[in-house]
């Protein structure tokens, strides 16, 4: 059984879509992989500041338990 062939939206080459290809369906193996990289890396950059996470906590209390007038 043959894969279905796609077009990529960001750099137009074509590419099977397999059920296991990590990132997007419309976009090539090497086209979603930079994106998936930073998503990662952007997590990362605040899971590991203590100042972020204790500003993320006040605003997160701040909407949840915030008393409309």
């Amino acid at each position: 059984m043959a894969f279905p062939i796609k077009t990529c939206s960001i750099c137009g080459e074509e590419f099977e879509l397999k059920p296991d290809k990590p990132g997007f369906a419309n976009r090539c193996p090497s086209c979603s992989e930079p994106e998936e990289a930073q998503t990662v890396s952007k997590t990362d950059q605040f899971a590991h500041d203590p100042e972020a996470l204790a500003a993320r906590r006040r605003a997160m209390r701040d909407l949840l338990y915030r008393k409309d007038a």
